[in-house]
């Protein structure tokens, strides 16, 4: 038969019926046309495409024939070349699972843009994952992948075009599941929507379903489902080029697809150029939309010149990671529940055609394989598709075959789907399944077919069994998907697994726990008993550390400088967060490497701040025993604060550095010399700019009063170091603060310093509380007293004193109104530090309700100094001393002190030990003590 008579009779009628539709020859005739021009151009190449849509069982059934019956000797398949040397690690995973190429660190794309992900998710009823089996398990079969490679697939997006896919409103929610591909760019082998809008709009609307999973279900996968090699192949490719042809005219997205033929056609061509082998003797495993390309490089014999681009210097990894129904349809959009249905469609089309699907041997999760049953007309290697035939026009012609109901299945679906209600708190009943059972029917019957798909059943198990609540964690829907086969989440088996994440199992062998399996196993840790899990809470520590929260979960047991449990207990999850595991394998070979390349990171980024680089110092002495790396960190931590302008880490490095201190001073005989270094330097970087923090409205009191505390706290380090006190002398000299909070502020470090008195100090509150003009920020005042306990705790009886007073002299008129904003200004500035408060008020204020009464506060009952107490008359005091100097003289050897006693005998008017005659209830108490004995 001549080229293009095969589809004579199709083009014929096609022209007739655009002539009568659009009242004569126009755009729609060349379309309609164009669509078998193509169907016919796809058919005729020497080398055999065959079209598929992703995740589509109809496409699975077709290629697990068509491969029996061809036996090709290569086959090229539409996926990153760049992957193919983990395909053949398949086999060690349990179904679905991605294949991912990772990069964290980029040269030659926007900053912005890491870490970058890509992933091609693979289930078993896909037909890449038959392709893939046939040419791993048959020998002399070789397996090309011919599609752009991770790096070209950012190298073709524009800037700035990054974005996520638009959501769908029936894609299943974000749960824990969906989430397993991350933010990854996902490539999929045949991605067949329609890009039209509008024509989608009227496919669902004439099909009389909800979203295009469901259109593609009973349109497109029930009739083909059975179908001869030849049907499925020229009717995917009519679909393709519908779409393509119909396609919006997005200039980027026609280049980047066209781009993508150019690279695949000009892989193969250069394939077979070098290797010699008959196109006939392979096969092409692309995407319908790609199988209808119209680029002058398409097929064997095509032309143009198609330049590749060269890689960028980005260093990508390669792995498997985990992936899950929900997150294929979450990433690509589809209907929830939908890859679920299709993975139940096609173990019935097996069941149906007798079509003996390939597995990887040894595939984890998968039934052994039944014995063949024989056929009368055995499959013959090498038959070549018949092109002369025109299976297109009796397809279109013919009317979809109306399956009979099946009132089993449909009964058995409607009883399970009302227990699995009553199970998750639904009150569903016998009635609810016969409901359930005949508004399928029902709903099947309106939407013109007669045997209700799994989308009917569902529809129809919500209006039945849905209440207004959902009583459990998961509605109707959720529960029919599980009914249909679940959420299926895959596996890479230990064997696949980078070197780092099998180190990782290996070091925790000893806790005798299944952690490669899905969900939350508890680890009891008793280091005393078995001092060799003490590496395995080591390394628990460092995953806590490393991998997101859930993943290591800490219930009993802590990590702290100079703190190490003797027992732990843990929840453990790295099989459910298996994929973090995997990519925490592509930064490095142990995780001690990884966790010391994240803290330099930190350390030497360009933002990285005094405290960020601290916090580094200090996992680097928890996680990795400090040493070398922790000194490296901690004068990296030096060489930050001297470039620090603000001050607005200061509480934070208040913190670190006191704990750091402490620990290095009860650890090590000899502070580090950094530390030494970052005492002496920080005291001269912090009061250059107190006078300034003072007076900055930026710098909030809390930051003042971190400064303060490092000054105070440092100083005595600072001063043996060579640092001068002159220094902090001018820098108060130099302060002038004008907000309430920090002029207290400066009053409490006066008074640390002894520049100010405590009854001066006192005398300036008073001053406060008797101004009207100020008794309403007396409250802000209060708030920079609260702060300064931090630098300056010895305050802590004046702050209640000071807030007493206040309660004690303001009238109701004023107090009432003030008391929001004092419980506010508590709250919100002194939540660290109101415990130390409260404790002190527990101290002073009376225990028990009735002792208030007689209660005078301390700071009203001062000793009056003109009456002392007369001593009882005959006798000298303190005689005892004087008569036994020989522990007196020991005490002052010990401490170095030099001296002669006075050996003039103190009269009977002496005044000596006066406290005892002021105070006698203690005397008294002890006489008493005494006395029963």
């Amino acid at each position: 038969m001549s080229e293009g008579a095969t589809f004579e009779a199709l083009r014929s009628q096609l022209q007739e019926a655009a002539a009568e539709f659009a009242d004569g020859p126009d755009a729609l005739e060349g379309i309609l046309l164009g669509l078998v021009d193509d169907v016919d151009r796809a058919v005729r190449e020497p080398l055999e495409i065959f079209p598929v849509c992703h995740h589509s069982p109809a496409s699975a059934t077709a290629m697990a024939r068509r491969l029996r019956e061809k036996r090709p000797k290569v086959v090229y398949l539409e996926l990153c070349e760049d992957m193919a040397p983990l395909l053949s690690e398949l086999r060690n995973c349990r179904l679905p699972v991605a294949v991912q190429a990772f990069a964290s660190e980029i040269d030659g794309f926007p900053a912005e843009w890491a870490p970058l992900s890509v992933v091609a998710p693979i289930t078993e009823a896909s037909a890449e994952y038959q392709a893939i089996a046939y040419a791993l398990d048959t020998p002399g079969v070789e397996l090309v992948l011919v599609d752009r490679s991770s790096d070209h697939v950012f190298q073709w997006q524009t800037r700035g075009t990054r974005s996520a896919r638009p959501a769908d409103p029936d894609a299943p929610p974000a749960e824990e599941e969906a989430a397993l591909h991350g933010d990854a760019v996902g490539v999929e082998i045949g991605d067949l929507r329609p890009r039209f809008a509008e024509l989608e709009t009227h496919l669902l609307h004439r099909g009389r379903v909800r979203h295009w999973s469901e259109w593609w279900h009973q349109y497109v996968e029930l009739p083909l489902g059975d179908s001869d090699h030849d049907t499925y192949r020229q009717v995917m490719l009519l679909i393709g080029s519908l779409f393509r042809r119909l396609a919006p005219g997005d200039p980027e997205r026609v280049r980047v697809d066209e781009d993508r033929e150019r690279y695949m056609w000009t892989r193969m061509r250069e394939h077979l150029a070098a290797s010699g082998t008959d196109p006939a003797d392979c096969l092409y495993v692309c995407g319908a939309f790609h199988a209808s390309s119209r680029v002058a490089e398409f097929g064997v014999h095509g032309t143009g010149g198609f330049e590749i681009s060269p890689p960028s210097a980005t260093t990508w990894q390669h792995g498997l990671i985990p992936s899950s129904h929900a997150a294929i349809e979450a990433q690509f959009g589809l209907a929830a529940g939908s890859v679920s249905i299709a993975a139940t469609q096609w173990a019935m089309n097996l069941k149906r055609t007798e079509v003996k699907p390939f597995r990887l041997a040894g595939q984890a999760g998968t039934k052994k394989p039944a014995k063949p049953r024989k056929t009368a007309a055995p499959a013959v290697p090498g038959a070549a598709p018949d092109i002369s035939t025109d299976k297109l026009s009796g397809f279109l012609r013919r009317p979809p075959a109306l399956d009979r109901l099946d009132e089993a299945e449909l009964l058995g679906w409607s009883v399970e789907i009302v227990r699995s209600a009553r199970r998750n708190g639904y009150l569903a009943s016998t009635a609810d399944a016969i409901a359930v059972f005949e508004t399928s029917i029902l709903l099947a019957g309106m939407r013109d077919r007669a045997r209700p798909t799994p989308y009917d059943f569902q529809d129809a198990a919500i209006t039945c069994i849905e209440k207004e609540t959902v009583p459990g964690r998961r509605d109707v829907r959720r529960l029919v998907e599980i009914l249909m086969g679940g959420d299926r989440v895959g596996q890479v088996g230990y064997d696949s697994l980078p070197p780092l994440a099998r180190d990782v199992h290996d070091r925790l062998e000893p806790l005798n726990l299944k952690l490669q399996q899905r969900g939350v196993r508890r680890a009891l840790l008793d280091m005393s008993a078995r001092p060799e899990l003490e590496h395995c809470s080591d390394v628990l520590w460092m995953l806590r550390r490393l991998m997101p929260d859930g993943a290591a979960r800490p219930i009993m047991g802590e990590r702290d400088l100079g703190k190490r449990s003797i027992q732990e207990s843990w929840d453990l999850a790295l099989g459910t967060h298996q994929r973090a595991l995997i990519e925490l394998g592509y930064e490095g070979v142990s995780i001690e490497q990884v966790l010391e390349q994240r803290l330099r990171r930190t350390a030497y980024a360009p933002n990285a701040t005094t405290a960020t680089v601290l916090e580094a110092v200090e996992d680097a002495v928890l996680h990795l025993r400090g040493g070398r790396l922790a000194d490296e960190l901690g004068t990296r931590a030096l060489e930050v604060l001297a470039t620090e302008r603000s001050v607005d880490g200061a509480p934070e490095v208040l913190r670190r550095v006191r704990r750091l201190l402490a620990y290095y001073r009860i650890s090590r005989p000899v502070l580090p010399s950094w530390i030494e270094s970052f005492a002496k330097t920080g005291y001269a970087h912090y009061c250059t700019l107190l006078p300034t923090a003072f007076t900055d409205e930026e710098a909030t009191a809390r930051q003042v009063a971190a400064m303060l505390g490092f000054l105070f706290s440092m100083e005595s380090l600072a001063l043996s170091l060579g640092c001068d006190r002159t220094q902090l002398e001018l820098a108060f000299a130099q302060s002038h603060p004008q907000e309430p909070p920090k002029v207290a502020l400066l009053w409490a470090a006066q008074v640390q310093l002894g520049q100010l008195s405590r009854a001066e100090l006192r005398a300036r509150c008073d001053a406060l509380l008797a101004d009207p003009l100020v008794v309403q920020v007396y409250p802000r005042y209060l708030s920079g007293f609260l702060h300064a306990l931090d630098p300056v705790p010895q305050l802590a009886d004046f702050v209640v004193e000071a807030v007493s007073n206040a309660f004690a002299r303001l009238p109701d008129p004023v107090l009432l109104p003030w008391l929001p904003t004092l419980i506010g200004t508590l709250r919100a500035d002194g939540s660290e530090l109101a415990p130390l408060l409260i404790r002190e008020a527990g101290r002073v204020f009376p225990g028990r309700l009735a002792a208030l009464d007689a209660w005078v506060p301390p700071w009203q009952a001062l000793p009056d100094a003109a009456a002392p107490p007369q001593a009882p008359a005959g006798g000298s005091r303190a005689v005892l001393l004087a008569a036994h100097p020989a522990t007196c003289d020991s005490v002052a050897e010990l401490l170095g002190c030099d001296g002669t006693w006075d050996t003039s005998a103190p009269g009977p008017s002496s005044d000596g030990a006066v406290l005892a005659g002021r105070h006698p209830d203690t005397a008294a108490a002890l006489e008493a003590l005494l006395t029963h004995a």
